[in-house]
């Protein structure tokens, strides 16, 4: 796996220098700047896969600059800033930043976000344009939208993840506990009850369109699984 280069955008020797010398320890290519004039230069002049950017800088602070440079990069922004008031914090994530982290900071801390967000953006990478379609259903992952025979479906968040995570893997039978480890994580505080909801009503919204195909198969004492059935 190719290494990913983050840029460090501070007006501090000692941080610029402490964040390059931890990133590049744990596998990372880092590049720094003092001021947004240099940032400027080096994201002109090659790839970057993620930003972390000070706020508090002379000339150009990091908002400004995140503004610009918003027209010419998509990758993660972080913003670094001893400036902790909600304001602030809102203002920065609106004009573009994926992230805000207060200093002091930890470095596992930030690191955990830096891997966090390079996962994200290899994922969305990954499925970027993808449309999956199987009997009269078409969904599109860019989007989070799904269709039945060309309508809508009006889903909650949930109904949408439970029902990408089954498309994407079709045939393969899960049991209850491994759809909701996927879809609301192994910290979440629901129950197991809320999967054979979901997929309640996920059938009744398809079948409002569709009575060809059934899609979500009951298996029964394992679980559930994607497969397309012609009803007729």
């Amino acid at each position: 796996m190719k290494k990913r280069t983050i840029l460090v955008v501070d007006d501090e020797y000692d941080i610029r220098n402490m964040l390059k010398n931890y990133l590049e320890m744990n596998n990372y290519d880092v590049l720094t700047a003092k001021n947004s004039k240099e940032a400027f230069e080096i994201i002109l002049s090659g790839k970057i896969d993620l930003v972390l950017l000070d706020i508090m800088m002379p000339g150009m602070d990091g908002i400004e600059f995140c503004k610009m440079v918003r027209e010419k990069i998509n990758c993660p922004i972080i913003f670094l800033s001893a400036k902790n008031l909600e304001e602030d914090i809102i203002k920065a994530l609106s004009i573009g930043g994926d992230d805000y982290i207060t200093k002091p900071f930890s470095l596992k801390e930030l690191l955990a976000r830096i891997e966090s967000h390079i996962r994200r953006e290899e994922r969305i990478r990954t499925t970027e344009n993808l449309t999956i379609r199987s009997g009269n259903i078409v969904l599109d992952v860019l989007s989070k939208e799904v269709f039945c025979k060309g309508n809508r479906l009006d889903l909650t968040r949930k109904e949408y993840e439970v029902l990408e995570f089954l498309m994407m893997n079709k045939n393969i039978v899960f049991s209850r506990e491994r759809i909701f480890d996927n879809v609301w994580g192994f910290d979440s505080n629901s129950n197991l009850e809320a999967v054979t909801e979901v997929i309640k009503n996920i059938r009744k919204k398809i079948k409002e369109y569709d009575h060809q195909y059934s899609y979500i198969q009951t298996v029964y004492g394992l679980g559930y699984k994607w497969e397309v059935r012609n009803e007729d």
